[in-house]
């Protein structure tokens, strides 16, 4: 994986990556006591701006932590941090935890200084043999707590599963509950069978994926979608499997558990899907004022 970019803002200021600092004492650091975000940027400017920070916006109230920030000062830290590190195409992370206070107290401080944090690193690349070949990935059972729709820093869960994808050699992890799938360790689900795809709702046990709504935007003009509780036979008799990320849109799962999914090649829904990203991004270059 490449290194981040060097800037990075904290806490009002943009210094160096490698010389920004927080205390040991900040509640993120002590219990994960924050909630993050991450977005796509093409040609220096941001993809999908608002439906983030409005993810952002709610993960925060829904811990109880007032916004830091309005959308268009949001904005502004991120529009000079990209420029700060050379534009160009890569992904924003942005953190705000509840800040630090002298002691470590499972309960809320009565003071509140949230401690925010953000920096930009390059795109993960999908290369030629990885289109042409497809991904890979395993299925295990859901061992997450019970408010996964909040995008909280607490992924330790999510960590074990994605290692337990490395080491089986695989790409992703798709975890199921109950039989049914869920998402993956870092992406949303989609399944599709005889030119029907289909993906789990949203609810407490799923983050809500922007990449994923706009992948359904884009699906509903050329397929039938139906958002609807998913099997784990339905997953492994698909005749094909996408997994979504901002950082890397829609991407083809050929094989799930060891066994091909439909032909174990990425399917032409896929590349439709392919196409009408890259025209997506192509729009957003071609735009002369970016407004999100």
């Amino acid at each position: 994986m490449p290194e981040p970019l060097p800037q990075c803002y904290l806490n009002g200021e943009y210094v160096a990556l490698r010389d920004a600092r927080i205390s040991p004492l900040d509640r993120g650091f002590l219990f994960g006591d924050s909630v993050y975000e991450v977005l796509p940027v093409f040609g220096g400017r941001m993809f999908l701006f608002r439906e983030h920070f409005d993810r952002l916006a709610r993960s925060l109230r829904e811990i109880r932590l007032e916004n830091p920030h309005t959308h268009e000062q949001w904005r502004d830290i991120l529009e000079q941090l990209i420029a700060r590190n050379g534009g160009g195409n890569c992904y924003v992370y942005v953190q705000v935890s509840r800040g630090m206070e002298y002691g470590r107290n499972h309960a809320f401080p009565a003071v509140v200084k949230p401690t925010v944090f953000a920096m930009a690193s390059p795109l993960p690349v999908f290369t030629d043999a990885q289109r042409a070949a497809g991904l890979s990935a395993i299925t295990v059972e859901d061992f997450r707590w019970s408010r996964c729709d909040i995008k909280s820093t607490a992924l330790l869960a999510n960590v074990l599963m994605k290692q337990q994808a490395a080491d089986a050699g695989v790409n992703e992890a798709i975890i199921v509950r109950n039989g049914h799938v869920m998402e993956g360790s870092s992406t949303s689900v989609f399944v599709i069978k005889n030119g029907v795809l289909a993906t789990p709702p949203n609810s407490h046990s799923i983050l809500p994926g922007t990449t994923r709504d706009a992948a359904l935007s884009l699906a509903t003009n050329v397929m039938p979608v139906e958002i609807r509780s998913v099997s784990i036979d339905e997953l492994r008799a698909a005749d094909e499997v996408w997994i979504s990320a901002a950082t890397r849109d829609v991407l083809p799962v050929t094989r799930i558990d060891g066994a091909p999914i439909g032909t174990g090649r990425p399917g032409p829904a896929w590349h439709r899907m392919a196409d009408a990203f890259a025209q997506l991004r192509q729009q957003l270059a071609s735009t002369p004022a970016y407004t999100p």
